[in-house]
Parts: C-alpha cells; structure tokens; sequence
C-alpha cells in the first residue's frame, strides 16, 4: 500500500530515543522532563478515594467543574485574572493534546504559525499535519532573546498563530513583562491568536514573577493558554492539563476537543481539585524546585562544562566546547554508551538543526540521582 504521509520527514522523537537509550545501558536518565521521586502520598490517596467512590465513568466532556472551579481560583490567586469555569477552562489529556487540539481548531491549510526555536517538538508536527506553514524565529543568542522587530517583520496577512513558551523548555529562560507588552502591541488590532505554553508556569526562580498573558488584558482576549498538573503535581503518567481563553475561543477550541479526546479520566480529575484545595500545593513549587536547581549546579561548578543560566522550569543546560568538539547528538550518545548518563542535545528542537555544543539535563531527581550523575559530569 502506498501511503501519503503528512509527517514524512518525522521519526520517533528524541525524547524516546534518549530514554530507550538510556534504559538499555542502565544509564542515569537526566533526558525526560519527569521527576524520579513519587507524588504525594495525600494525592494518591484521593485518588483511590475517588475511584472506590464510584467515579469511573466518563466525565463531563470540558472537565468536572469542582476543578475547573480550582483552575479559575488559580489563575485569579496568580495573575489577578478571571476566567469563567464554566465557559473559559477546559480540561484535557495533558498540554500536548491541548496544543495539538488548539493547532487543529484554528489552523487551516497555508495558515502561517510563528514558532520560536528551540521549541518543544510537538508545536511542528501539528501545524503540518492542519496544512499550516511554520515560520521559525531563531532565539537571539547569548540569552535566547526574541528579537521583536524580526516577529513584526515576519507577520503576514496570512499570519493565524504565535506560539510562545515562557518559562521556556528547552533553554530555561522566562519572557519578561516588556516581552509580553511588546506581544501585546504586535498583536493588537489583527486577527492574530496567541498560543502560550505555560507548563512551567510554577517553576520561576530567583525572585522573578511569571509572566502569563492572563496579566495582559487585551493580549489575554486574543491567548490560549496551555497548562499541565504533572509538572505541578510530580506526576506527568496521570496526563491532565488545561486549557483557559476567552469564551469565543474556547468555543472553537472545544469544538476539536470533543471528538479528539472527548473526556479526561474522572477520578484523577476530582482527586486533583480536592489537592489544590492547599494553595502551597503550586505557590511554594517555585522554592522546591529552585533548592534543586541551585545543587545540581553547586555539584557540577567543578566540572568543565560551562552551566547556562537558568530562569525556569526543571531544565539546566550546559555547554561542552571544553570537553568535545562532537556534534551535540553525537556527544548525547556517547554519554550514554560510555558514561551512563543521558541528557537531550539542544540542535533536536530546531527545525534545521543548530551545533551550539549545548546539553539539556532534567533536575526534577532525587538528591541520589542528582549527586550520582554530577560523579560522571564532573570525571569529564
């Protein structure tokens, strides 16, 4: 059979190759965003709760409203806005469903999507497989900046898409309030939807604010934005994230929603709002990972890599130019065969892949795991 494909240059992604990789020499996995240590114990528990109690059929198809509610008083305790739960907060399998589930509701075939590189690798795929045309925007370089004049430069009339990412996975680094001012600007007056990645949204360091576009209220009318409990909750198997847009939005959104997924898991869904009843659950995230951040760096300052800055999420990249002159691929593989240690090289989240001689390692581990790859980082 002769088949078509509309992804033919996609493989399987990086992140699987690198943990396949890693599981077959026994490496230490610093690759994949997910913590190595449980959730915890009270979430579990509701869990079951929830699930003894009966609530094991499908669920309302915008999510339970008990977190929806949850959602809304989140978004209001953190960025001083307001967003109808029962019109404006959707609940779905996770941040990549709602990504592929927001490309497909809004883009049409030759639509043009503005995507920042590096970029998670989902965003692609989807604008390709609605017939989009993807316009990548390199990141300024040193800081993985966004050069606004280029974005002005690059809108055209066909223009249907912006997609940021803030805190920004892979590189670390937060959008300021002038960024999302600058955004704000830019879009203001065109039929120009935003969609803003904010996953990390809990994980901002040293004192900095997040910047969501919720706190922008004209840009807020024309955003999407995408959230995610696993990274907040230290369970990303569990796969519930969220979406909040204004109500024509999230009409057309729910419109795709309902004949992708339909319903997200019931029990999970009620377990996760009775655990945000406790605010500290997502305010005091910042500090827990920041105590993370901060050893991992303070194990491997010795060694010869060069450690980037760090601004967010649970991603620390390194330069090596002082240890190989390897491609960074190359180099990953290498870690793994000959050093038992996994990590994910930066060129994977460029359309054209970019050498800049830089790793990404997760520090979302236990302080054993943390200490024994920093043994073999600081050995190069």
């Amino acid at each position: 059979m002769q088949i078509n494909s509309k992804l033919p240059n996609i493989g399987t992604t990086i992140f699987t190759v690198m943990g396949g990789l890693a599981k077959e020499y026994n490496a230490i996995n610093l690759s994949q965003g997910f913590p190595d240590f449980e959730c915890d114990v009270k979430l579990k528990e509701l869990s079951n709760k929830y699930i003894n109690s009966g609530f094991n059929q499908y669920a309302p198809m915008q999510g339970v409203i008990q977190l929806r509610e949850k959602i809304s008083e989140l978004i209001q305790n953190c960025n001083g806005a307001t967003y109808n739960p029962d019109t404006e907060i959707t609940i779905t399998a996770g941040a990549t469903q709602a990504i592929f589930t927001c490309i497909s509701a809004f883009v049409n075939k030759d639509d043009e999507v503005i995507v920042f590189e590096p970029a998670y690798d989902c965003y692609i795929p989807a604008i390709q497989t609605m017939g989009g045309i993807v316009k990548p925007i390199e990141l300024k370089s040193p800081g993985f900046s966004i050069d606004w004049e280029l974005v002005k430069n690059t809108i055209t009339d066909k223009t249907k898409l912006i997609i940021i990412n803030t805190p920004h996975n892979p590189s670390g680094t937060t959008l300021s309030q002038e960024d999302l001012l600058e955004l704000q600007k830019i879009v203001l007056g065109t039929n120009i939807i935003v969609l803003s990645d904010e996953v990390y949204e809990h994980m901002v360091f040293d004192g900095k604010q997040h910047q969501s576009v919720a706190r922008f209220k004209s840009l807020a009318q024309q955003s999407v934005i995408i959230s995610s409990f696993g990274k907040t909750i230290h369970a990303t198997g569990w796969k519930i994230g969220y979406v909040a847009a204004p109500k024509e939005l999230m009409l057309e959104f729910r419109k795709v929603h309902q004949f992708l997924v339909f319903c997200v898991n019931h029990p999970l869904q009620l377990a996760i709002a009775e655990y945000l009843a406790d605010q500290s659950v997502y305010k005091d995230l910042h500090a827990f990972y920041q105590t993370k951040r901060d050893y991992f760096k303070n194990l491997i300052s010795g060694s010869r890599f060069i450690i980037e800055p760090c601004d967010g999420t649970y991603f620390q990249l390194v330069n090596y130019r002082n240890i190989s002159s390897e491609n960074d691929t190359e180099f990953a593989i290498r870690l793994i065969k000959e050093k038992g240690l996994a990590s994910i090289p930066l060129s994977v989240f460029y359309s054209e892949p970019k050498q800049q001689s830089l790793l990404r390692f997760c520090f979302a581990k236990k302080e054993e795991t943390l200490q024994k790859a920093a043994e073999i980082i600081c050995s190069l």
